[in-house]
């Protein structure tokens, strides 16, 4: 049983998507969204999260190469690295003409539901 834990965890952070799929390695990336490098006691701070699992996250997606990290002192700096993330841009760009096509149906909602409100005070003012 813990062989199949081991085997998942390692195939997880080997594979970008997968590494992504974890809504608090997001919230890191976003963290991290700046260009900056950033300190593991600074993204601690800014997303309360305990220091072991902001580490254990970083680490993942170090492995997957999501972000780098450099020493300074004793202190270890992270930054993220776009390079890796493209993959997962240019895949979900193949879904954009659906994006496209449903932002096109609001727009017409909201032209009619304008038009109709337009109308109704025209309406009431005669």
């Amino acid at each position: 049983m813990e062989y199949i834990a081991v085997m998942v965890a390692t195939q997880e952070s080997r594979d970008v998507f997968a590494a992504l799929a974890e809504p608090r390695r997001r919230d890191l990336i976003d963290a991290l969204g700046d260009g900056e490098s950033h300190a593991v006691g600074e993204l601690v701070a800014a997303l309360r999260l305990p220091q072991p699992t902001v580490s254990k996250d970083l680490g993942v997606l170090r492995e997957v190469g999501i972000v780098s990290v450099t020493r300074r002192g004793r202190h270890r700096l992270y930054r993220l690295e776009g390079e890796p993330l493209r993959q997962v841009h240019d895949w979900a760009k193949t879904f954009e003409r659906f994006w496209g096509h449903q932002l096109d149906r609001v727009k017409q909602q909201a032209e009619r539901m304008a038009a109709s409100e337009t109308a109704s005070k025209e309406g009431r003012s005669c």
